[in-house]
């Protein structure tokens, strides 16, 4: 027994004398101690925690090269792979994480909403809710700042530059005919559903250098990854009919949605100032299908829409009014794929096809236009670390754009272009700390219709001043060939130029957001011409300039009122610019100086309602006055328009929505188009360029057949 009592002892002194001993201070990188800290050997039971001092210890018997692992809360995790018996007195330093949500945003130029955005200003849900856009994402786009008021247009006119100058993407990859087609003085729609999308990325300039052939913004919409339940959605609206299905499987699902508008029980009930032959009709559909895969998901778009209508307007040139008829088709179809390589590598590869198909008579003049356009991409992604990430990867536009004309003294004739541009670009971002960030990239293009090659480089960076505010920069320089309606009658130019310079401050906390942006842009190589309109028989030329400069302002609250959710937004904007047929540098007839927005919307509980307003002010747009000297030498009175719109949840999956805009019935003027030729004094009559109808009136009745019988087409009632 003796023999067996000193065998023990032997033994347990002998573990004893294996057991190894790691200590050390964990400190962060201003040399303070880190309290809590896990400290333990990969794989083992064997480790501690760090104390008030930072200070840890404790015994292994795990022998030979081992791996000490540190982690922390809102810090990197430290690795060390050694001998344990080095593994004593060590200071072992943690980084902050990068990618916390109290991290850096790079913001300048942007605004961001959707579930990955760490900096939601606007949420998709505000294009269906927001008064004044009727369903429509560029609609509510417009209540932001940056924006100007072209309220006979519709389309996005982004800090002095015109609709042109804004590109849309699906999904990254590019949508070249975004919006519906209309007739003069009559603003446009985008194509497609706010329904189908759940992030939305605006950028009002200094965008990535992934996106190109944009001179002043893009427009980044995300189509929804996965949806969450098999759902059948009905609208019925005073204007038309909407069905939507999704159907949703283990590793599949497919969303169809198609709609059908008809304008004509409308006017008939509230006649406007044109005089409809054939009131506004379409009918239109759209589909995503995804597909999951062991590393990635595919996704396919496709949108289709037919659109006809025929109408005479009023026309001081022609006594009886000027007769215009158009139909349209537009087919976009749209592939994508993103998929994990491995543990640092992704990568995105994606392609869209474009088909669209005007034919146009005004009066005796027949126009038809067909596009044909192709855009393929592909870009990787490596995380090298969350301090460092390296985007590259190279895409290809392609458009084919052919249109005859003829009228009753011009034989048919025909013009047309074929313009392909490759273009490659490679970014990366930097974070130095949570407090400090960089975005830096290159872009380079070449343009095969010019034989012209650009490259333009793009910059950003952030600084967090304190947990709840940030400062931001920007400068980038951006290309873009000049448009269908000079490219079809000359080729013989040279991509249009901008460089942009931003500063940005945000303050965002406890769903409060204020950005404040100051920026200055500067045209280079507009295109110019020298009759009134582009035509066959213009000279043109890239002596064009211009610059836009000013200051936006954002603020939206959804806190300090219970149930009442708001924004502000104002802009203020001077720009000049000597292009198309401009004598000289002169304020642009699309520009506004000054642009207000007000947005209010209240839920009601006790109603079962939400209710919501938007205010929208922008001061005149010049025009030109034939009667006095000068040109662009005389503005149009302020635009004023109040909309507003009520959501009813008449059961908790069917809603009564309705909305009239320009409540009020402010008369708003546009322009003024004057008579090609003076009267018998020697003055140009003019006649005032107002709305079809001063007010619109909306009403909808929208059911949500649903798994959980709970989901409607606004989740937040």
């Amino acid at each position: 027994m003796k023999q067996l009592i000193i065998i023990l002892i032997a033994l347990l002194s002998f573990q004893l004398q294996a057991q190894t001993t790691i200590n050390g201070k964990v400190l962060n990188t201003k040399y303070q101690p880190i309290a809590g800290a896990n400290i333990y050997l990969e794989g083992t039971y064997d480790g501690s925690t760090s104390d008030d001092t930072g200070t840890f210890s404790f015994k292994t018997s795990e022998t030979d090269t081992q791996t000490l692992i540190v982690s922390y809360l809102s810090y990197e995790t430290f690795t060390m792979v050694g001998d344990l018996s080095f593994m004593k007195d060590l200071t072992i330093k943690l980084r902050e994480d990068v990618n916390t949500l109290d991290a850096v945003v790079l913001s300048a130029g942007t605004f961001s909403a959707g579930d990955n955005s760490k900096v939601n200003v606007l949420n998709p849900l505000d294009v269906v809710t927001t008064a004044s856009a009727l369903g429509d994402f560029v609609g509510a786009l417009q209540t932001l700042p940056g924006t100007s008021t072209v309220s006979e247009d519709g389309r996005l006119f982004v800090r002095g530059g015109d609709a042109n100058e804004t590109q849309i993407f699906i999904d990254g990859i590019r949508v070249f005919t975004p919006y519906t087609p209309t007739t003069n003085n009559a603003p446009t729609r985008g194509r497609y559903s706010p329904f189908l999308f759940d992030g939305i990325t605006f950028s009002t300039g200094g965008y990535s250098a992934e996106y190109g052939q944009a001179l002043s913004s893009v427009l980044l919409l995300n189509t929804i990854d996965e949806p969450d339940q098999d759902k059948t959605d009905i609208g019925i609206m005073s204007v038309g009919a909407a069905l939507g299905n999704t159907q949703k499987w283990e590793k599949s699902s497919l969303s169809v949605n198609a709609s059908y508008i008809n304008l004509a029980p409308y006017i008939a009930l509230f006649p406007d100032r044109n005089d409809w032959k054939k009131p506004f009709e379409t009918v239109s559909g759209e589909a995503v299908f995804r597909q999951k895969t062991n590393n990635g998901l595919f996704k396919l778009y496709g949108a289709f829409d037919a659109s006809n209508f025929e109408l005479t307007q009023e026309d001081i040139n022609y006594p009886d009014g000027a007769h215009f008829k158009l139909n349209n088709e537009n087919f976009y179809v749209n592939g994508s794929y993103t998929g994990k390589l491995n543990d640092t590598w992704t990568m995105f590869s994606g392609l869209s096809f474009t088909h669209a198909n005007n034919r146009i008579n005004f009066e005796d003049n027949d126009i038809d236009d067909t596009e044909n356009s192709f855009h393929a991409k592909m870009k990787f992604k490596n995380r090298i670390s969350n301090r460092f990430k390296l985007y590259f990867g190279a895409e290809y536009f392609a458009t084919d754009f052919g249109e005859t004309f003829q009228n009753i003294e011009v034989d048919k004739v025909g013009y047309g272009y074929d313009n392909n541009i490759a273009a490659a670009f490679a970014e990366a971002d930097i974070f130095v700390s949570k407090q400090l960030a960089f975005k830096t990239g290159l872009r380079a293009e070449y343009s095969d219709i010019f034989k012209d090659f650009t490259v333009a480089p793009r910059l950003s960076l952030a600084y967090k001043i304190c947990n709840k505010s940030q400062l931001s920069l920007a400068y980038g320089n951006f290309y873009q060939n000049p448009s269908s309606n000079v490219l079809k009658f000359e080729q013989d130019l040279k991509p249009q130029n901008t460089s942009h310079y931003i500063m940005n401050y945000q303050y965002n906390a406890d769903r409060r957001i204020f950005r404040a942006e100051a920026y200055y842009k500067k045209y280079n190589n507009l295109v110019k011409y020298d009759t009134d309109f582009a035509s066959f028989n213009s000279n043109y030329d890239n002596s064009g300039v211009g610059y836009a400069k000013g200051i936006d302002f954002f603020w939206r609250d959804s806190n300090s009122i219970k149930n009442f959710d708001y924004w502000l937004s104002y802009s203020f904007l001077d720009t000049k610019r000597n292009y198309n047929n401009y004598t000289l540098e002169a304020e642009p007839n699309f520009a506004n100086k000054h642009n207000l927005s007000v947005v209010g919307k209240y839920f009601i509980t006790d109603w079962k309602s939400q209710v919501g307003f938007s205010y929208g002010f922008a001061s005149g747009r010049t025009y030109t006055n034939p009667n006095i000297p000068g040109f662009l030498n005389e503005k149009t009175k302020s635009f004023n328009s109040l909309s507003l719109n009520w959501a009813y949840l008449i059961s908790q999956q069917k809603i009564l929505y309705a909305s009239v805009n320009n409540v009020l019935g402010f008369k708003n003027i546009n322009g003024y188009q004057y008579s090609n030729t003076p009267d018998l004094n020697g003055n140009f009559n003019r006649r005032a360029l107002t709305p079809a109808a001063d007010q619109f009136f909306f009403i909808g009745f929208f059911w949500t057949i649903s798994t959980d019988k709970t989901s409607n087409q606004l989740d937040n009632l």
